[in-house]
């Protein structure tokens, strides 16, 4: 699940294969801009903004995607076989002489002005891998509503980017608070822990190829994706239940003994799984 460690390293292969390196093949396979060729122009850099990536290209654009669930950007060699995924998920092909990144299933992709990147991505917070990174601002920022649910307020990228479906829930255990606990609510130095834990996280997720929070071997994760096997600290039964504004829901864990807090009525939506919906919108 791309996240904001997951797209760093997105970012730092594109940067590596494209970077400073003339285009020989440009398509981009979306309809708004299928006439668009960026053939023999060079790419300055690829830059990763929390969950977004920014491909500057010569002559003043920028090649936007945003990978959401299911969207990765996959590097190949001449010659090499493409083995991302079926070729109708193909949304945008860069190559040159040497290398060729394929982008699939790539829910958004636009190609802007570099000097309009701001309507992409000006809406986010300090990003948690970035150079804009502010711990003062991201905590300031979460904050602002105390009564919404901190699983809730972590995910909305406006007050920090880079923070997706699985460290909402690591960090919540971590912090030892049930993602519905009001962030308001949450003691005032679990609260001033959060931006730093949460940057930590990241920053030592960004080089690893398999994400650990844990630190143990072949225990990769304290509750994400373990429902209903025990936790690793109490041993009581991790549990499942969604959380979401209606419109999107995400599958959302913790522990019932090591996490206080508010959580779902036992509304059966499917085995081992709740069903729990909120009222507000999550911003990517």
């Amino acid at each position: 699940m791309p996240e904001g460690d997951t797209v760093w390293q997105s970012a730092r292969r594109l940067h590596s294969a494209l970077a400073d390196k003339v285009l020989t093949r440009s398509d981009l396979r979306v309809p708004k801009y299928a006439t668009a060729d960026l053939t023999g122009r060079r790419v300055l850099d690829v830059t990763p903004r929390g969950k977004h990536l920014l491909t500057r290209i010569e002559g003043g654009l920028t090649l936007h995607s945003h990978l959401r669930m299911d969207g990765s950007w996959k590097v190949y060699a001449d010659n090499q076989r493409w083995t991302g995924g079926p070729t109708h998920q193909i949304r945008a092909i860069l190559a040159n002489a040497d290398r060729t990144a394929v982008g699939y299933r790539l829910p958004v992709l636009e190609l802007l002005r570099t000097t309009d990147e701001h309507k992409a991505v000006g809406h986010l917070g300090p990003d948690l891998l970035g150079p804009d990174w502010n711990p003062e601002t991201a905590l300031a920022n979460l904050l602002q509503d105390p009564a919404r649910p901190l699983g809730e307020a972590l995910l909305d990228q406006r007050n920090l980017a880079g923070i997706g479906n699985v460290y909402k829930s690591e960090l919540c255990f971590l912090l030892g608070a049930t993602p519905w606990l009001p962030i308001g609510g949450l003691p005032a130095d679990r609260t001033a822990q959060l931006p730093p834990l949460a940057k930590k996280l990241l920053e030592v997720n960004r080089d690893r190829p398999v994400r650990s929070t844990t630190g143990r071997r072949g225990q990769d994760l304290f509750v994400y994706g373990r429902a209903p096997r025990p936790c690793l600290r109490c041993h009581t039964s991790i549990r499942v239940a969604d959380q979401g504004d209606g419109s999107r829901e995400r599958p959302t864990y913790w522990c019932p003994t090591c996490q206080t807090g508010p959580a779902p009525s036992p509304h059966r939506r499917a085995p081992g799984r709740t069903h729990f919906r909120t009222s507000r919108r999550t911003t990517n």
